[in-house]
């Protein structure tokens, strides 16, 4: 008789990691993967990568998964090869080629037609996404050969820079607002050339103010000792870091955590000059006690409060 193999308790871990997730593998997998190294309670990502794209993907752990629609909203910057003159069904590589056109375009048409989607401009969400209709992923319907209508949706391009041009290969760098299709740019970009277009690579070098260089790949870390993985987290709130902070003596600190909302004008605490978002940390010993809103007239309203704040 065969003993049982004992699960292992998964541990509270707190924090995010930056993962470089590679070519073939979906965010969920990655994710996953990730936190089964990490021997994880929970855990979480910050918005998917295709499983055709690579580059930085947070993952957050614990407290730090209260924080991570933080960065679904962030700006995001890739870098990406558009194949001129190759149209296929998903709009990268791993659909199939529905039209081919010979490709006659010079670095001005290009530069010519990059000015045109930048700024705020209007895109149509595509097929192949996870985008629900009635409860079902758009791109089910599309894998049974269903398409559907679907609005144009507002988005930005910061940046859209032309990194090279080795016809048919174009290789961009795009800085863009939540909810931008790159693969749909790289189509919409081909079809204002004239030739069609695919998306032929997909690397996301930045969400938020979090970049590639600093991030691993599942391969490092999984080379690594299990005490050697954890000092790699980044601390909750890296997440929050482009928010001003506020910091609490113990009584306003103790009354934050129980959801109090603080008038702060009468207390000696130094208050950004604007109202908004904040990150919010005990003064005795630096802990993150959460996320606020500091309104008009120094009234801190808490929004999201870290569990582990209260055991300090």
């Amino acid at each position: 008789m065969t003993t049982p193999v004992k699960k292992r308790t998964r541990v509270p871990v707190h924090g995010v990691l930056l993962l470089d997730k590679p070519v073939g593998l979906s965010s969920n997998d990655a994710l996953i993967k990730a936190k089964r190294l990490f021997n994880a309670q929970k855990a979480g990502h910050t918005g998917t990568l295709d499983p055709f794209a690579t580059g930085l993907l947070p993952l957050c752990f614990g407290e730090a998964t209260k924080f991570s629609q933080d960065l679904l909203e962030a700006d995001k910057t890739y870098q990406t090869v558009v194949h001129l003159g190759l149209t296929t069904t998903t709009g990268d590589t791993e659909g199939e080629v529905t039209e081919n056109k010979p490709v006659t375009v010079t670095v001005a048409d290009i530069q010519a037609v990059l000015e045109q989607f930048k700024g705020d401009i209007q895109q149509v969400p595509p097929m192949y996404s996870a985008l629900k209709r009635d409860g079902k992923p758009l791109y089910e319907y599309a894998r049974a050969g269903v398409t559907l209508e679907r609005e144009a949706r507002a988005v930005t391009i910061h940046m859209l820079e032309l990194v090279s041009y080795d016809a048919p290969f174009l290789t961009l760098n795009v800085r863009c607002s939540k909810g931008t299709y790159i693969r749909v740019l790289g189509e919409d970009i081909g079809n204002a050339l004239g030739c069609g277009a695919h998306l032929q690579a997909l690397r996301r070098t930045q969400v938020g103010h979090l970049i590639l260089s600093e991030s691993i790949t599942l391969d490092a870390l999984n080379e690594l000792a299990e005490e050697q993985r954890y000092p790699l987290l980044a601390p909750v709130d890296a997440l929050l870091s482009s928010f001003p902070e506020i910091r609490l003596d113990e009584i306003l600190a103790k009354r934050f955590l129980q959801g109090q909302r603080l008038a702060l004008s009468k207390e000696s605490v130094a208050l950004p000059e604007k109202p908004g978002r904040v990150r919010v940390y005990r003064e005795s010993d630096g802990q993150l006690l959460g996320s606020a809103q500091l309104q008009e007239y120094g009234i801190l309203a808490p929004e999201r409060l870290i569990a582990t704040a209260q055991m300090s």
